[in-house]
């Protein structure tokens, strides 16, 4: 335990000779335009999360350590997870969160030294979870509850429904890292009165930490709940089906910057993220393991096309990272193949802060989705365009490396110099300077397929912006 103690002193020490903590700029709030998530004192926060729900339950010290290091290293700073998944939920030291699966008594223990099992309880572990992501930056986006499966186990009242979250809110209401999640992939319709309940009495007890709903796959948390006092910004589930599997419902299949298009759309008008897209290695569909998984291009895919259509950021995930499967310790699910260190090494998630970084290297809060930039065919499917501009640059991302012509003079400037943004590398090239009128046919490098994706970055030669992916905040 020693060890443990002393790595955690490393990491702390680690953190603030590298950099500030990000609430050392103040909490976050929604922007003023409503369209972004910022610091009190005006620092953009770009949502780069990472799924990890089980973490509380299946990571010991030293492996929750060790995993907010690597999400660190590799640019995240928000981590999805669940507190209480189910009344069988017990912790890598044989801990429950509440005695007799009774969500209003919490089963708290006298004292907290981790090297005493009868003072260590589940509360001093999520404790501790929480304050080893605190300092390595990450904050916690915490669904108290997993939705329906928490709701079917247990006979939840409204009355119940308080009490559970006044704890929940109270035990977490000062630490500086916290989201909240509320539902936890639920279907919005159901129990509603109870996710009421639970987001109304949360956001009394800790007004001062945001709060979204995470909501079933291929629906959205402004369908219920936009207009909910509770509810700072919307959260979609874009979920794991491909073009041919989603047949119900709104059937946008794949193409989850729609999602976005309908959120920014509603009043009051709130920002939105994709909480919630297809896995790395996952079967299509989720549950038949026959079928071809999602592979990092998938990934990298959904990242840039909500945030270009206008997400405020984007939650990435990893079949086996996603449900902490270890191998030997407990059963993987959904197909998952892999260890979860060795997936905590795939290659969408070193890939997902070169979003990251390219968004935060130019100015934030003017950034729109303006399709009108495409001059002609914007495609549909895996070829579609999607562009998000600011008044004196814009992004251009393209999935399939087709050529496609854009109508110039979008931006502001006599002329503009043109970047290709690489999204598997971070690395940008520069194309030149154009005159910024009239229209411009790109080729972008290599041949047309699936996957072949680049960023086309044109900016305002005036400005004279650094290259594309050196973050200016």
């Amino acid at each position: 335990m020693r060890k443990s103690i002393l790595l955690i002193a490393i990491l702390g020490i680690s953190f603030m000779v590298s950099g500030q903590a990000p609430w050392s700029n103040g909490k976050l709030k929604v922007s003023d335009n409503s369209r972004f998530l910022q610091h009190e004192n005006g620092k953009p926060f770009f949502w780069m999360g990472d799924t990890a729900w089980l973490l509380f339950q299946r990571l010991n010290r030293e492996e929750a350590a060790k995993y907010f290091q690597d999400r660190k290293e590799k640019g995240f700073n928000v981590v999805q997870c669940i507190f209480y998944q189910s009344y069988n939920d017990y912790n890598a030291y044989n801990d429950t969160a509440y005695a007799h699966k009774d969500l209003t008594k919490p089963a708290h223990t006298p004292g907290k030294n981790p090297e005493n099992s009868e003072e260590y309880d589940f509360w001093d572990h999520a404790d501790y979870i929480t304050q080893v992501a605190a300092e390595n930056g990450i904050y916690l986006a915490i669904a108290p509850t997993w939705g329906q499966l928490v709701l079917r186990d247990i006979e939840m009242t409204e009355e119940k429904a308080a009490i559970f979250a006044t704890n929940i809110a109270t035990h977490f209401k000062n630490k500086p890292n916290i989201i909240w999640l509320n539902g936890g992939s639920s279907k919005a319709e159901v129990n509603t009165n109870i996710w009421e309940v639970i987001g109304t009495t949360i956001k009394k007890n800790d007004p001062n930490h945001l709060m979204s709903f995470h909501p079933f796959g291929r629906t959205s948390s402004s369908v219920l709940f936009n207009a909910a006092s509770w509810l700072d910004l919307n959260i979609f589930t874009s979920g794991h089906r491909n073009y041919e599997q989603d047949n119900t419902g709104l059937q946008y299949g794949e193409d989850n910057w729609k999602y976005v298009r309908d959120d920014l759309a509603k009043t009051p008008l709130k920002p939105t993220i994709d909480g919630e897209a297809s896995f790395e290695n996952l079967p299509h569909g989720l549950h038949d393991h026959s079928q071809v998984y999602w592979n990092a291009a998938d990934i990298r895919r959904y990242a840039y096309w909500s945030v270009m259509a206008g997400a405020c950021g984007h939650t990435y995930g990893e079949n086996t990272v996603r449900q902490v499967h270890k191998k030997g310790e407990n059963k993987a699910e959904s197909g998952a193949k892999l260890d979860f260190w060795t997936a905590m090494q795939e290659p969408g998630s070193f890939q997902m802060q070169y979003l990251k970084n390219l968004v935060l290297s130019r100015p934030y809060f003017d950034r729109t989705n303006d399709q009108s930039v495409i001059s002609g065919n914007e495609g549909e499917k895996y070829d579609r365009i999607l562009v998000s501009k600011g008044s004196d640059f814009l992004f251009v991302y393209n999935f399939t490396g087709r050529n496609f012509t854009i109508q110039m003079g979008k931006i502001s400037g006599k002329k503009v110099n043109a970047w290709w943004f690489d999204p598997r590398t971070g690395e940008a090239y520069a194309l030149g300077t154009f005159n910024n009128t009239d229209t411009m046919n790109f080729n972008p490098p290599g041949e047309k397929y699936n996957g072949n994706d680049w960023v086309l970055v044109l900016d305002d030669a005036s400005k004279k912006f650094n290259k594309p992916g050196i973050p200016l905040f």
